[in-house]
């Protein structure tokens, strides 16, 4: 828990308070870790359409986390999904 409190610039009565939020985080965050590879084993174009559309997700999430939580979300979350769906787009198919 102190590692959360640090990461995310938390007390630790915060940290504990937001516990059973931030598991519900890490299981949507699971979700689309399997979406993604779902996306990497599936043959195409199946493959090229849940990278896309769920690394538009995290891209939506991380925006939406570094508006209303922390612009570093932005920099952790979003960004390297951007990389990833431009690396996607360029591959095409």
């Amino acid at each position: 828990m102190a590692q959360t409190a640090r990461t995310f610039g938390m007390t630790m009565e915060q940290a504990e308070t937001t516990a059973v939020l931030a598991s519900n985080q890490g299981l949507y965050n699971g979700f689309l870790a399997v979406a993604l590879v779902v996306g990497l084993v599936a043959s195409e174009p199946l493959a090229f359409d849940f990278r896309f559309f769920f690394l538009s997700c995290v891209i939506v999430a991380g925006v939406y986390g570094a508006a209303t939580v922390s612009r570093r979300i932005l920099f952790v979350q979003a960004v390297p999904a951007l990389i990833a769906l431009v690396a996607v787009l360029l591959a095409g198919t």
